[in-house]
């Protein structure tokens, strides 16, 4: 039984793991942030924020990611691009769920804006490091 606690404590602590998530509240805050300057300080619509708010967070995540969490070195333009493509697409994926839940939760049923807003944002972040780490930021096996 210890050996598949630590086993389970190895796989789910570690360097990766903690900088995704130190990476993922500084990606968070950045869509927060923005999205606090455009929602409650200019009082723009809920969903254009979203849009805004999501495609900062996502240039800033993709380079966060990279060079900090998966420790990759910069590629060839080309293969860069198809990463980055890759990237994202997965966001792109994660941004539908949030939207969505923006949409069903505050613009049709009129809860609050901030508590869905952070419900959300665990939901995706945990999507995106799932996403990160089997589609896009992929090691090559050691031989």
């Amino acid at each position: 039984m210890k050996s598949f606690i630590k086993k389970c404590w190895n796989m789910f602590v570690n360097r990766e793991t903690i900088t995704y998530v130190i990476a993922g509240v500084l990606t968070t805050l950045v869509n927060f942030v923005i999205s606090f300057l455009f929602y409650d300080c200019l009082h723009w619509n809920e969903n254009f924020v979203t849009v805004v708010a999501w495609t900062a967070a996502v240039v800033f995540a993709y380079v966060i990611n990279k060079y900090w969490v998966f420790l990759e070195k910069k590629d060839a333009a080309a293969k860069e691009a198809v990463k980055f493509g890759k990237f994202v697409v997965a966001r792109l994926f994660t941004f539908a769920v949030e939207w969505l839940g923006i949409f069903i939760f505050v613009t049709t049923l009129e809860v609050e804006f901030w508590p869905v807003k952070l419900v959300l944002a665990v939901i995706v972040t945990i999507l995106n490091y799932v996403f990160s780490k089997l589609f896009v930021f992929i090691r090559a096996k050691a031989k």
